[in-house]
């Protein structure tokens, strides 16, 4: 193995021990030998083992005795019995316990090594899934599907309901709005979630590349293609395609995805036998596809496919309800990420959160707050912590990039500082918005608030 890890042995012959050492360490492992089931239990205490080799008898103790406790003193621990009186009674017995291998005596270097092995790389592999699915879960997971803002909430309704069907959907959205987190959500909600997900990026394919990712190749299909090779496409067989920014896909993967999109027959690149699959395609873009089709750099008819079911993700700005919320979240995950302990944002520094318009949505967002967290000595976060300086804070509860152009340049009043209050900034936008708006529905729908929020808001700031 090319990475270090640590093994005990727990056996009475000082002449085995020796052995499964010498095995053990030619893969790169620590390992510590004790002959009896209290020095095993001490040698517990003092260190974390990957793999426990634990012979069936220890002198008149039977192994098996030991077991449990040491699986309760390093929960996951592997544990491989090895012992010279084999039967299937027995392994049986060590399986139940919670042993995860067995190795009969007289064994072999190579069969100690393999064991080993196979017990080092379960436990990565489940480590990988669970740090993984714990990311997702902390960071985008639960927290971007939980919702004060009525719009967005409305929104998720509509996703869920295209989730459940099988047909293609595209996702629309400024760049850091949870495209990918969206995506992989609905393939949670599908009829595919036990199937595989399988994402392209396709900003960072190179056209040359581009087709024979998504479809494959075969051996000498161009230079370079030294084997065959399977694409994406089949990969996701019975599961879930996910191209990200499809907008990028070059004329050849246009064609070949509009071909794939109107009977789910594509060819590998350098093959002439038709293949199926059955794919469930999702596709994002931050771009318009109308507009790419009007410039020339998009096929029309790959739109008119693409646009079964579009979702408009909404930006940030237009879910001011989940602003502090979302970055109180972020500040409790990277705090415990990094070690660190009862970290707060300044009641300062929650007004300038929840007043800037984050035009990098979730992932400045996300980013500001993991940087303030390594970077920031005091454990009360300041505005200047994120980056967020009087200066550098926008428009507040724009409804939109229109809306928030058409506020630039105004004399809008200092977002920080002693000359106004947020209250103040708020009533300021407020009446702005219900002076422009077509109605008083549009007026609400704009803020994000329900018409009965903002008559409320009205009352209370005087406006009413």
């Amino acid at each position: 193995m090319d990475t270090a890890w640590s093994a005990l042995i727990i056996d009475d012959d000082p002449g085995v021990r020796q052995s499964v050492r010498l095995c053990l360490e030619v893969d790169n492992a620590r390992v510590l030998g004790v002959g009896t089931s209290a020095g095993a239990l001490e040698a517990l205490e003092r260190s974390r083992f990957d793999v426990i080799f634990l012979d069936l008898w220890l002198q008149a103790e039977s192994g098996l005795t030991v077991l449990p406790e040491i699986l309760r003193r390093q929960p996951g621990i592997g544990v491989i019995v090895i012992t010279a009186f084999a039967s299937f009674e027995t392994a049986v017995e060590a399986m139940k316990l919670g042993a995860m291998d067995y190795l009969p005596k007289p064994f072999t270097p190579e069969q100690v090594r393999h064991a080993a092995r196979r017990v080092v790389a379960a436990q990565v592999l489940q480590r990988q899934i669970s740090e993984l699915q714990d990311r997702l879960d902390e960071t985008e997971g639960e927290s971007f599907f939980d919702t004060q803002s009525l719009s967005y909430r409305t929104f998720l309704q509509t996703a869920l309901r295209a989730a459940a069907s099988d047909s293609v959907v595209l996702l629309h959205g400024e760049s850091g709005t949870g495209k990918t987190v969206l995506a992989r959500w609905m393939r949670l909600h599908s009829k595919r979630a036990a199937r595989p997900f399988v994402t392209v990026h396709c900003p960072m394919l190179s056209s040359d590349l581009m087709s024979s990712t998504l479809f494959g190749h075969r051996k000498g299909a161009f230079t370079g293609a030294v084997s065959d090779a399977i694409g994406k496409v089949e990969a996701a067989e019975g599961g879930t395609l996910f191209l990200d920014e499809v907008a990028d896909l070059t004329p050849d993967a246009q064609a070949r995805l509009l071909r794939f999109l109107h009977d789910r027959s594509y060819e590998r690149l350098g093959e002439a036998k038709e293949r199926k699959a059955d794919v469930r395609l999702i596709a994002a873009t931050n771009r318009s596809l109308a507009d790419e089709v009007k410039a020339g750099r998009f096929r029309e008819d790959l739109f008119f496919r693409l646009h079964v079911i579009t979702l408009t993700l909404p930006p940030l700005r237009e879910r001011r309800e989940d602003v502090l919320p979302l970055a109180l979240h972020y500040l409790r995950f990277f705090e415990r990420r990094q070690g660190r302990h009862h970290l707060s944002f300044s009641p300062r520094c929650e007004e300038a959160i929840v007043t800037y318009a984050w035009p990098g949505n979730l992932r400045e967002l996300r980013n500001a707050v993991e940087r303030a967290v390594i970077l920031t000595p005091a454990t009360i976060v300041e505005p200047e912590d994120l980056g967020l300086h009087p200066d550098a804070i926008d428009s507040v509860y724009g409804d939109a990039a229109a809306t928030t152009d058409s506020m630039r340049g105004r004399s809008l009043p200092p977002v920080l500082g002693e000359e106004c209050s947020i209250e103040e900034i708020e009533r300021e936008h407020i009446a702005r918005v219900v002076a422009r708006a077509s109605s008083f529905e549009a007026a609400a729908q704009i803020l994000g608030i329900d018409p009965t929020t903002l008559q409320r808001k009205r009352k209370r700031y005087g406006l009413a």
